[in-house]
């Protein structure tokens, strides 16, 4: 596979499509600025794989956008990919398709637990996982991450804490948002055997799950064994991994047929079940003809990475960094700098003009970190990683703490 027959350097102007992650109606009253470089939200900046255009395109040549059904082969891609790339076999009677992987969280929780009930998640965490629980009136449990030994690790003394308070349900991430780890085995074995033992549900976001990078391998929660699996809610999408989240488009794979009957009443409760025709045909075109791209896409991140950790290494090494071995969000320790979690926000806006996502969103122990996006042509980060180093330098040069004048 030639690599370079994929282009990963233009940079498109997405302003004019509205997008979130660019648009400065959107950016101002988040970041207070619509002035700075957007390097957060995480969509990518790269154009979708032209096999999905090309096949959009060809379906846009057919003038009627009624309702649609899903074809068979859109629940044959599913399984043919969960199986080739995870090497985890799922019958396509298993999956349940709905608008997102977010709303599959919200729905999960709503099905499967009562108002004010615990849900578990380990934080610092993506933002939506707080919302969905605190949203739909079930209490949050919070079972934190720890960094050690260069790493983060599952702390899972306190897991087992967790798991006898109240809680029916256990929130997971894997590949992590927002600090990219990749479970090993024996890190999930461990979480699905103290899930199994206490009564725990588990429901498991692997949105990122095809975002992995050389010498680690993503591992299904409920490819551990067939009693994880019947206690198992596994969340998927292409639109990571593809670049098409705007496609509302996901799966939910419940093994157990209780299960899943009780999540498909709930998200037929809401009629919620429909789907969108050209998110059904671009997962069936991207699963099915977009692993060349998604081969290419993976090493053009890679190289990113290698730019990201020599960069901070040479010249912003008061910035600590932990290279994540899956996602394409990278998380930053600024806690060196000693800035309050508000002002280290107003710093990375107003003096290095960029739009990071702040680490406060992403729950207790997210304070002191922003997660930048490196899902973006080279030009780009370079240019945000230059500014990022010239703000440190200019406050480092003033010998505070304060991004005051």
């Amino acid at each position: 596979m030639n690599r370079h027959i994929y282009d990963f350097d233009t940079i498109y102007d997405r302003v004019p499509t509205y997008a979130k992650k660019w648009h400065p109606s959107y950016l101002e009253p988040i970041f207070g600025s619509g002035d700075v470089l957007p390097l957060w939200i995480a969509d990518m900046d790269f154009a979708a794989p032209p096999e999905v255009v090309a096949a959009l395109r060809e379906r846009m040549a057919h003038p009627v956008f009624g309702y649609t059904m899903r074809s068979p082969a859109f629940f044959e891609s599913v399984a043919t990919w969960t199986e080739r790339r995870y090497r985890w076999k799922i019958h396509p009677d298993w999956i349940v398709p709905c608008p997102g992987v977010v709303p599959g969280i919200a729905l999960a929780i709503r099905a499967f637990t009562l108002p004010g009930e615990g849900v578990v998640i380990q934080s610092p965490v993506y933002p939506p996982f707080f919302e969905s629980i605190n949203k739909n009136s079930r209490v949050t449990t919070v079972n934190r991450l720890v960094e050690k030994n260069g790493t983060w690790e599952m702390d899972l003394d306190d897991l087992e804490r967790c798991l006898g308070e109240n809680t029916s349900l256990l929130l997971s991430c894997s590949p992590h948002n927002p600090v990219g780890r990749v479970w090993k085995r024996a890190e999930l074995e461990a979480v699905a055997e103290r899930a199994l033992r206490s009564g725990t549900l588990l429901v498991s976001d692997e949105i990122h799950a095809d975002i992995v990078f050389r010498g680690h391998a993503h591992i299904p929660l409920a490819s551990l064994a067939p009693e994880v699996a019947a206690r198992t809610v596994t969340l998927l999408a292409p639109s990571k991994t593809f670049n098409i989240a705007g496609l509302q488009t996901s799966l939910a794979i419940i093994p157990d047929p209780d299960l899943r009957r009780t999540f498909r009443n709930e998200l037929e409760s809401l009629h919620l079940e429909g789907g969108n025709l050209f998110g059904m045909l671009a997962l069936e075109i991207a699963y099915g003809q977009g692993e060349p791209w998604l081969e290419a896409l993976l090493a053009y991140l890679e190289d990113n990475l290698d730019l990201l950790g020599n960069f901070l290494r040479d010249r912003l090494p008061s910035v600590g960094y932990i290279r994540p071995e899956g996602t394409y969000v990278a998380w930053l320790d600024f806690r060196s700098l000693g800035l309050a979690p508000e002002e280290l926000q107003r710093f990375l806006v107003h003096e290095a003009r960029l739009a990071l996502n702040a680490g406060t969103s992403f729950g207790p122990g997210g304070e002191g970190f922003a997660r930048l996006n490196f899902g973006c042509p080279r030009t780009l980060l370079s240019e945000g990683l230059t500014r990022l180093a010239d703000a440190v330098s200019r406050l480092e040069g003033r010998g505070c703490c304060s991004t005051e004048a």
